[in-house]
């Protein structure tokens, strides 16, 4: 039978804070937020229940629902079982709200905060651990943009008002770039987007056309073939940690695949005499088959199909900047920046601009110079209209004449 416990999500902390409950069964653990809030000086860790106290008097009210909680998971496990039925997560928290809509019990209201903290916990679960960052940062950020404005956040406040308001802090107080301001913007419309899809919103405002994601073309780069081949004849044998790295990036090159795929391949991700690459992507869970250039063999072969384990993305960023800097790929870039509503413009060296991610654009746009279809190229990348591919690749105007100047039409 299944333990059920019910725990604190901050219990050293003088707020208040969610109460979880959690359930272990059969080596399994399935965590609720119950949507109570309670101060840890009323809490008894014991009884796992509000204490009786005349300084909490909601107190009987508060344990009977944790009460109606505990016997409804008990509840719907035993009719699982009894039904041949074997219990999962999925499961349990969808028997669990059908149980509790069907009694008396009915939880509060839950706020916008009180949402995204809910959805920030579940989200750990099966989002990327630097999605769930973003989702933090941007509560951060609400949070601060309400207690300075001295407003109340919540679902029904959120309109064209509120949207100009927090454009203008993140971009004027905090001096954040366009590109940033609207990753906040993009989170902040994810979270009520699956608001409004579970029920609990119904203002559309966030909706509405000017409530948008600001989006501004970033100066991004992408080493060509020839960049590539001095790259990769350059000798780092006297500098083992520049080698490695220098070869995992040449792998992304040339499969374009994202640095946490890219530095996972292992033995059992060729096939066909080692002829491909099929592996499943960490982002999004899509299995990807990917044609081995001779290139990504060698270096394979060059650690006998066992490559090396990689820096953190951050080491190895720092370390492929010194790698193209020692291979002399300096040209000057000019780069825009928008900076709290100023445009600066600046030129840096090409290597400095150089990361991880340069990899897989650099695949994109190599491939698309050779005149492979970008049907082809997106089902590799995983884009999944044109349009976006278009924008990720970097082509510039003479290029993509002299690309024009083969095709039938011109000649």
């Amino acid at each position: 039978m299944a333990k059920v416990k019910f725990t604190l999500k901050e219990p050293n902390t003088k707020k208040e804070t969610l109460v979880y409950l959690v359930c272990n069964y059969q080596y399994k653990r399935f965590k609720y937020s119950t949507g109570e809030k309670i101060n840890p000086i009323f809490w008894n860790p014991k009884n796992q229940r509000a204490k009786e106290t005349k300084k909490f008097k909601e107190y009987p009210e508060f344990n009977t629902r944790l009460d109606t909680l505990q016997s409804a998971l008990n509840t719907i496990f035993r009719k699982l079982l009894n039904d041949g039925i074997q219990p999962n997560n999925e499961l349990l928290k969808k028997e669990l709200e059908n149980e509790l809509d069907s009694k008396v019990l009915k939880k509060r209201k839950l706020t916008l905060f009180d949402f995204i903290e809910n959805y920030i916990e579940e989200s750990k679960n099966f989002k990327q651990k630097s999605t769930v960052t973003v989702y933090k940062t941007t509560q951060k950020h609400l949070k601060n943009f309400s207690e300075k404005t001295k407003t109340n956040i919540d679902f029904e406040s959120i309109n064209l008002t509120f949207y100009s308001s927090f454009m203008k802090y993140l971009s004027k107080d905090l001096k954040m770039s366009n590109n940033t301001v609207g990753k906040y913007i993009k989170t902040l419309k994810s979270f009520l987007n699956e608001a409004t899809e579970r029920g609990l919103n119904e203002n559309l405002e966030f909706k509405k056309r000017k409530f948008k994601t600001l989006k501004e073309e970033t100066d991004k780069v992408y080493l060509s073939n020839s960049e590539l081949e001095i790259i990769l004849n350059h000798n780092f044998t006297n500098q083992e940690h520049l080698e490695k790295v220098r070869d995992l990036f040449l792998i992304g090159c040339y499969t374009g695949l994202r640095f946490s795929d890219f530095t996972q391949i292992k033995e059992e991700n060729i096939f066909l005499d080692k002829s491909i690459i099929q592996i499943n992507t960490k982002k999004t869970n899509e299995r990807v088959t990917i044609p081995m250039h001779k290139i990504v063999r060698d270096i394979l072969k060059k650690y006998n199909y066992h490559i090396p384990k990689s820096y953190t993305n951050q080491k190895m960023n720092k370390y492929l900047k010194d790698i193209v800097e020692k291979c002399e790929i300096n040209s000057l870039i000019e780069i825009t920046t928008s900076n709290a509503g100023i445009i600066k413009k600046s030129s840096i060296p090409k290597y400095d601009l150089i990361t991880t991610h340069t990899a897989r654009r650099s695949f994109a746009t190599n491939l698309y110079l050779a005149d492979i279809p970008s049907i082809s190229i997106m089902k590799i990348t995983g884009h999944k209209t044109e349009k976006s591919f278009l924008r990720y690749i970097k082509v510039t105007q003479e290029q993509n004449a002299n690309k024009l100047l083969t095709h039938s039409f011109f000649k």
